[in-house]
């Protein structure tokens, strides 16, 4: 399985200029390719109080739909954030959309940082889904900074976790421990994809990168525009619960209701946490 990240910069507000940047990084990506992973809210940029509901699109809008036609015509599946809108409501939103073009996952982000409260409503509920054999989990930035979002994903069964990111100065470091840690502490792999360049509030710190089930760095970006690329192996996962398996021997599980229809696993955050 080939895992492919896109590391570019966004325009923040320019639908059309964003749009066209992630049509042209799904057309070009590398042929191996089966997944590429670009950074949060890349169709919209980042909203505020005063352009949010000109930026956002529910999920069949404009942008959604244009990504998924790019996705079929390339024959690739594409995780990408953007800003949307459901019963006038506004969220931080990450979807993973099939080869087929099909969404196979929609996934709210559920921990806000500072400047995102007041634009965005937080969802309530962690999501995974099968593809290509594997089980997948959505996280979007300021929450890997929560152990219980990973651990989550890995309590539905979760073996890849993939975060778009648009993690900025002077918190690089943070999240490059962050992810490493999350994918050693629930033994999977775990692809992160963060923006770079300047935004109209913030300068992006890039450093996407891809980590093993082993916290091992597969892939690690630095601070410009990049794409790069690498293959996982699925022998990695069992490799890593060889010697001890932290799921299996841990004593306290998380709160929350389970649903399950066959291919989908979520778990619904209780309303009190």
């Amino acid at each position: 399985m080939h895992i492919e990240i896109a590391q570019l910069a966004c325009v923040d507000g320019d639908k059309a200029y964003n749009l066209a940047r992630a049509e042209q990084a799904i057309a070009g990506a590398a042929a191996a390719t089966q997944l590429l992973v670009l950074p949060e809210l890349f169709l919209s940029g980042f909203p505020t109080r005063r352009d949010v509901a000109a930026l956002a699109e529910p999920i069949d809008g404009p942008g959604y739909s244009a990504v998924r036609a790019a996705a079929r015509r390339r024959g690739i599946a594409v995780a990408i954030g953007g800003t949307e809108v459901d019963v006038g409501r506004y969220y931080n939103t990450t979807v993973l959309i099939g080869a087929d073009g099909d969404l196979l996952l929609r996934y709210r982000k559920t921990h806000l940082f500072g400047a995102e409260q007041g634009v965005f409503a937080p969802g309530d509920e962690l999501v995974t889904t099968l593809w290509q054999g594997l089980r997948v989990g959505l996280l979007i930035c300021y929450d890997i900074e929560f152990p219980e979002t990973a651990r989550a994903l890995a309590q539905l069964g979760a073996q890849l976790l993939v975060v778009t990111n648009g993690n900025m100065d002077p918190y690089g470091p943070v999240h490059r421990t962050c992810i490493a840690a999350r994918a050693l502490e629930n033994q999977a792999y775990a692809v992160m994809a963060n923006r770079v360049g300047t935004g109209r509030d913030f300068v992006f710190a890039g450093g996407s990168a891809l980590v093993d089930p082993m916290g091992g760095f597969v892939l690690e970006a630095g601070r410009d525009p990049a794409t790069l690329g690498a293959a996982l192996d699925p022998a990695r996962l069992a490799a890593a619960r060889s010697h001890y398996d932290y799921l299996g021997q841990r004593r306290l599980r998380l709160s929350g209701t389970v649903q399950e229809d066959g291919v989908q696993r979520r778990l619904l955050i209780p309303r009190a946490a």
